[in-house]
């Protein structure tokens, strides 16, 4: 018999697409399920990437390791947050040029950024009447994504940015980021945003949200806030109490003005920082924020320890059992990107493509399987 014929006539056929990609599998499983059934167990993961820059070069090397959908970055003149219809256009031009989608916009601003060092630091400052042009730039963009056909924008609503105590080393010559509290030692008690108890930083997220949640409603964009990096104690840290780094911050936030466009840029290695046992605890997260369909984007990264005392591995030797999470995505039925974030670094790969091209396949092979499973 021949062998495309009979493999195209039994469940083979889903696992023989993997290779195809997702439109060839996705066909597979229509062939050998009703509809019904189908849609219920189809897996809608993603391999994607929100690593810098969005260009030519770029796009084809996320490409040549299987990834084609990403977090993009608009080439924004200078002083603007927000991107105009043009910037976005080019660049949804270029990636589909590349055969990638993009999914998901990162803004020139509210990134992972210290304050001391953030360009545009008023809305997170509370800096009238500054942050209310900010937020109207905000407004902006999702206008212009929504114009462009881009359906989500993440962010962050951080003052300390991404807290880490140095490097440890990993395997082979690659080192892994660290963080011990113990050895924290801020070069300055406060930040310039001062003291920040958890009431005045919930006005400033409230604040936020009040006026863009209405706005992407209106316009159907996605808003995906990152939670804060890491967690840090009750009393807080350089006079910041992070309240967005506990599992109960997260459920607070996604409260204040509920809608299905208000919701998570759902980094796993950030919650699973949260965690006193991540390794048994952050499945029960996933599915607490999943079947609440608050989770826009995944960052799928692996960590070894707990809250207040852990380093950043490849996702093949952490604490947590990245199967078991993608079976946890599947079972919500997570739709979107699984992204990996803070790779390992190496001497010979100063820019983190090595480690990242391992990430891809790592991830790329975890759904394939999830796949040939439903």
């Amino acid at each position: 018999m021949d062998r495309r014929r009979f493999l195209s006539g039994t469940t083979a056929a889903a696992a023989f697409a993997l290779g195809a990609g997702e439109t060839a599998s996705q066909s597979a499983f229509a062939q050998t399920s009703s509809q019904g059934e189908a849609a219920s167990k189809r897996v809608l993961l993603k391999l994607g990437c929100q690593s810098h820059p969005t260009t030519d070069a770029h796009l084809k090397y996320l490409v040549r390791y299987g990834v084609k959908h990403i977090c993009g970055y608009p080439e924004t003149a200078e002083g603007r947050i927000y991107s105009t219809v043009d910037e976005l256009s080019r660049m949804r031009e270029l990636a589909e040029k590349n055969g990638v989608t993009v999914m998901c916009v990162g803004p020139p601003a509210l990134e992972s950024t210290y304050i001391d060092n953030e360009k545009h630091p008023a809305i997170m400052l509370a800096q009238s009447p500054e942050r209310d042009r900010d937020i109207e730039q905000f407004q902006t963009l999702i206008r212009n994504c929504a114009r462009v056909g881009l359906p989500s924008i993440k962010y962050n609503m951080s003052i300390l940015g991404v807290l880490r105590t140095g490097r440890v080393p990993g395997r082979g010559d690659a080192t892994y980021s660290q963080w011990k509290l113990k050895d924290a030692h801020p070069k300055t008690p406060l930040t310039k945003a001062g003291h920040v108890d958890a009431d005045a930083f919930w006005e400033r997220i409230t604040y936020f949200l009040d006026r863009v949640i209405p706005v992407a409603n209106e316009y159907k964009i996605r808003m995906a806030c990152h939670p804060h990096d890491p967690g840090v104690p009750p009393e807080g840290y350089q006079g910041v109490d992070r309240v967005l780094g506990t599992v109960d911050g997260l459920k607070r936030f996604i409260s204040i003005r509920e809608s299905e466009y208000h919701g998570l840029n759902f980094c796993q290695g950030t919650v699973s920082e949260m965690l006193a046992d991540p390794g048994k605890e952050i499945y029960d997260v996933i599915r607490y924020f999943g079947t609440r369909k608050k989770i826009f984007n995944v960052h799928f990264r692996n960590i070894r320890g707990h809250r207040d005392d852990f380093v950043e591995v490849y996702p093949d030797e952490g604490d947590v059992d990245m199967w078991k999470a993608v079976q946890v995505y599947k079972e919500v039925g997570y739709p979107y990107m699984l992204m990996p974030d803070h790779v390992p670094q190496a001497p010979n790969d100063p820019e983190g493509l090595q480690s990242f091209a391992f990430c891809y396949g790592y991830i790329r092979g975890l759904i394939q399987v999830a796949r040939s499973q439903t």
